[in-house]
């Protein structure tokens, strides 16, 4: 395995303003999701704000990857291609965002509702969000990376979900994709120690039906293997002691959406 490479204090802030700016970016995509919307401007909305604010987007040509954003509707797990796709009534559709900026990057994702959708379907966000919880509690020095894995697992399979086992988080830093590899499933007690100034990208992918995927022809979008719904949710952690330091947010985003409810209600 790669070596872990620990943070400065001034780099985890410099991180933390690269996964701020991340948060704001996935906040205007809020601002325009609803159906009718092609994933496309999805994109270009998000890359148009990167720029804008001083960031480049992270994925844009990481490993060829054409696109700022990963939009992944329905049972595409990850990596899904921006496009021609409208969004429909009843979608989910999880947006990954990645911002490089001042020499480091920052990661987050998060999974929205179109329009009305399923009860069973909100149940699988609402659990897998939970999930990504569980795991940022135990990301404090002192405790295992297998103890985040497993607090993940436990609670996805507890609520009669399954867990993507080919997909992973991982360490952020001036790579985008850093060691350790963290995944949503494992032992308790397993793994290294955690360290402060370890920095990490937690991001549960969590299955409706089978734990199974399977890759599209174009070598990038992943799906279930029987085309049940998926959600992510991803924030990109710092260990600390005693309490894990949250360096991305949701907080733009859920102000946006919680906006748009009072609009309707």
């Amino acid at each position: 395995m790669a070596a872990i490479y620990y943070k400065t204090n001034e780099e985890i802030e410099l991180i933390r303003n690269s996964s701020l700016l991340v948060g704001k970016t996935l906040a205007e995509v809020a601002k325009i999701i609803k159906p009718g919307v092609k994933t496309s401007e999805l994109d270009k909305v998000a890359e148009q704000f990167i720029r804008d604010n001083g960031g480049t987007p992270s994925f844009k040509g990481y490993h060829g990857f054409p696109f700022t954003l990963c939009v992944s509707a329905n049972s595409v797990v990850v990596h899904g291609f921006p496009g021609a796709y409208e969004l429909k009534d009843g979608d989910i559709v999880s947006v990954d965002c990645g911002v490089y900026m001042n020499g480091f990057h920052g990661d987050s994702a998060y999974t929205f509702t179109v329009g009305q959708v399923k009860a069973e379907t909100l149940r699988l966000l609402k659990v897998t969000k939970e999930c990504l919880q569980k795991g940022i509690e135990l990301s404090v020095t002192g405790r295992r990376l297998g103890d985040v894995s497993h607090a993940i697992q436990e609670h996805a399979e507890g609520n009669g979900y399954s867990v993507v086992r080919e997909l992973v988080g991982h360490g952020v830093g001036k790579d985008l994709h850093e060691s350790p590899e963290v995944p949503n499933y494992g032992k308790r007690g397993s793994g290294p120690v955690l360290q402060e100034g370890l920095v990490i990208a937690i991001e549960p992918m969590i299955n409706q039906g089978k734990k199974g995927v399977k890759t599209e022809s174009d070598g990038w979008t992943i799906r279930t293997i029987d085309n049940m719904p998926s959600a992510h949710f991803e924030h990109t952690v710092a260990v600390r002691a005693g309490k894990a330091d949250v360096l991305s947010t949701f907080e733009y985003i859920e102000a946006v959406l919680n906006k748009q409810q009072q609009l309707v209600s």
